[in-house]
């Protein structure tokens, strides 16, 4: 499936660790021509982490895609009523971010959008990074994996030796992950 002009919405949650890896995928995203809009957490706006400045990477975001941040909720907040996304990606999605959908919860930027958008009945794809998947966010993982219109970038044990709970998405795999979740299908095997 070509991406060229799909409206995408591109949010970021603090795993911080992973950006370096995820940014590459937001790179070739953007080589396709898709129409991409970056969206970024309170942690994100905020934190400055050994793995670079908040301000380094909202830079980074805006340069990559050429669209300003969103970085409120209400600025988030629109998406639902002007139907701005054809899809919208949380990577990484934290498990902070996996429990806050599970129930309910809109009190992030990310949060916010996910709920506006979700209402036009559109893909929402989720790539969590998250050392609790196989602990106490994997009720949440099998909550949003039954939902409708809810779909995963396919994700496997981080490090089974040192954090046996530990889930990450195959970041390399959310273009074909956006292509399948278009066409209203899970990119498979979810569990790599």
């Amino acid at each position: 499936m070509d991406l060229k002009n799909v409206r995408i919405g591109f949010a970021f949650t603090g795993s911080f660790c992973t950006f370096s890896a995820v940014m590459a995928e937001l790179e070739k995203l953007s080589a396709t021509g898709a129409d991409i809009t970056p969206i970024i957490s309170y942690a994100v706006d905020k934190y400055d982490t050994r793995f670079g400045s908040s301000e380094q990477w909202k830079m980074r975001m805006e340069g990559v895609t050429g669209k300003r941040v969103i970085r409120t909720i209400t600025e988030a907040e629109p998406i639902g009523p002007k139907g701005l996304f054809d899809i919208l990606v949380v990577a990484p999605c934290t498990g902070n971010t996996l429990a806050k959908l599970a129930n309910g919860i809109t009190d992030t930027p990310v949060t916010m959008a996910c709920k506006a958008h979700l209402r036009n009945g559109r893909p929402l794809l989720l790539a969590p990074s998250t050392n609790d998947g196989l602990g106490m966010n994997a009720r949440n993982i099998g909550l949003l994996q039954n939902c409708k219109n809810i779909y995963f970038v396919p994700y496997r044990q981080d490090d089974p030796q040192k954090k046996l709970n530990s889930l990450v998405a195959r970041f390399d795999l959310i273009i074909p992950a956006i292509q399948a979740a278009l066409e209203g299908k899970q990119l498979e095997p979810v569990l790599v």
